[in-house]
């Protein structure tokens, strides 16, 4: 059965990595706004907009089958009355165990609309191998 209304964010982002885990698309896009400004950015990957290059990205991803689980690490949640960001580093490991698990820093949108929280951007990085070491020069945007 496809959810397509959610309660909270959170609700929808679990059900966005369910989702990933099973290679189910069709209830991937149900966890996405139907809005051509959705932004999709896979680790390492170039940045897909609008409902088809979104779908077409995952239907890629999900052509081999359920290959990927998921942990959520050091979620960061910054909920408001009808946006919700959030940021959570993926530790994700092949259902083929002879794979190394990987780290990714992602983050999630979430907007409240008629139906309910829906996602409008997922952004994911690799994580460094080694923790960043704090920086105390001056900070220079790119």
């Amino acid at each position: 059965m496809i959810i397509t209304h959610f309660a909270t964010a959170l609700e929808a982002q679990n059900v966005f990595y369910e989702a990933l885990q099973r290679a189910d698309l069709a209830q991937m896009m149900a966890v996405w706004a139907e809005d051509e400004d959705i932004v999709c950015i896979h680790p390492g990957g170039p940045r897909h907009t609008g409902n088809a290059e979104v779908r077409e990205s995952w239907r890629r991803i999900f052509s081999r089958g359920p290959e990927l689980k998921f942990e959520l690490i050091a979620q960061r949640t910054y909920p408001g009355r009808v946006l919700s960001v959030h940021n959570v580093h993926e530790r994700i490991s092949h259902v083929e165990e002879s794979f190394p698990p990987t780290s990714v820093i992602a983050t999630n949108v979430f907007v409240l609309s008629g139906h309910g929280w829906r996602m409008i951007l997922h952004h994911g990085s690799p994580m460094p191998d080694q923790p960043v070491e704090k920086d105390h020069s001056p900070a220079v945007l790119h």
